[in-house]
């Protein structure tokens, strides 16, 4: 399964960020026009996602380990220490992760974080009233009084 399929935490954020769903922002990021900030917030999320799946691995094979009914011969406390240690490392990368991509998407510029912009103009047609003749101000093209 590809890191693009693989859900992750951040996803809604993304989406509510971009304004598309992660498949399409994976889409446009491909393309010619994707920007930077795009790019670097889909890697994040790359490895972020890959860091989720990590500690779901090792949180499932923990919860079969301790299963109730599982032999009590079968326990390791080695191979529980393990775990905990791999399990402390993938959290670690996770938050790191998270923390990372969240930063980003909180420091784009303004004019990133905004839903896609919409590109047509709307037009307002008036007609105006029919044109009468406004008297001219008193002084309309007369010259300046000097001083002395």
């Amino acid at each position: 399964m590809s890191v693009r399929d693989k859900r992750c935490t951040q996803d809604g954020r993304l989406r509510e960020v971009f304004g598309a769903p992660v498949a399409e922002l994976y889409e446009t990021a491909a393309g010619p026009d994707a920007s930077a900030a795009l790019a670097r917030a889909l890697e994040m999320r790359s490895f972020l996602a890959l860091a989720e799946e990590q500690v779901a691995r090792i949180r499932d094979r923990v919860h079969e380990a301790m299963a109730p009914e599982r032999a009590m011969d079968e326990l390791s406390a080695d191979q529980l220490r393990m775990d905990a240690q791999w399990l402390e490392a993938a959290l670690s990368a996770r938050d790191g992760y998270r923390t990372a991509l969240g930063d980003l998407l909180r420091t784009m510029p303004p004019g990133r974080q905004t839903r896609p912009v919409r590109m047509t103009q709307q037009t307002i047609t008036t007609t105006l009233p029919p044109a009468m003749a406004a008297p001219a101000p008193q002084r309309a093209g007369a010259a300046r009084e000097r001083r002395p």
